[in-house]
């Protein structure tokens, strides 16, 4: 699917009422009567970064600074969906870049974050989505992304193991080139939460 197309629901509620009786339910059943089409509703939720602009995400939240110092916003929650087995996987973004003349508004970081994770994604791809995006937006020096996630399609099926974490990093310009920048960022996102 490519931004700007639509989702059709009621072919989607149709699909979960087939799925039901492939999986042995009868979808007439009171506590299913209405799951197909709550389904239906929630992938549209789920999959809602498909359909977003990336311009309206940031809007004109872009704005002139003369600050060159590294800006981080730690621990934004992220949900998304994995491609390979339909299932959730959620944890943590941290975000950092230097800019070079131009800021974001802070929540954007938060809702550049969401757009691309509100589709089917594998972490790696959505760590480095997210980094490219921002260097893109801002025109940053340079940009780091680091996600921790726990992924149910490893947690609830397969090997079954609930405390396992995925961390990915992205960095890029002088998060990359920089050890001593790069440190500085890792260092800073690791740092014990406020109480």
């Amino acid at each position: 699917m490519q931004e700007g197309i639509g989702l059709n629901q009621e072919r989607i509620a149709e699909l979960v009422r087939q799925l039901l009786v492939e999986l042995g339910e009868d979808p007439t059943r009171d506590g299913l009567l209405k799951t197909p089409e709550r389904v239906a509703k929630a992938w549209k939720d789920l999959t809602a970064g498909y359909r977003m602009d990336k311009s309206d995400v940031v809007n004109d939240a872009v704005f002139e600074a003369e600050t060159s110092d590294m800006i981080i916003c730690r621990d934004i929650e992220i949900y998304s969906m994995c491609e390979h087995h339909l299932m959730p996987f959620y944890g943590r973004c941290h975000i950092g870049y230097i800019p070079k003349g131009k800021i974001v508004g802070l929540s954007k970081l938060a809702r550049i974050a969401d757009c691309h994770a509100k589709r089917l994604q594998i972490q790696e791809r959505l760590t480095a989505d997210i980094a490219e995006e921002i260097r893109n937006v801002t025109d940053a020096e340079g940009v780091g992304v680091v996600l921790e996630c726990r992924h149910l399609c490893m947690m609830m099926r397969g090997v079954e193991k609930q405390n396992s974490m995925m961390t990915t990093s992205t960095v890029l310009g002088s998060f990359r080139r920089e050890l001593a920048t790069r440190t500085e960022f890792l260092t800073l996102i690791a740092r014990h939460h406020l109480s």
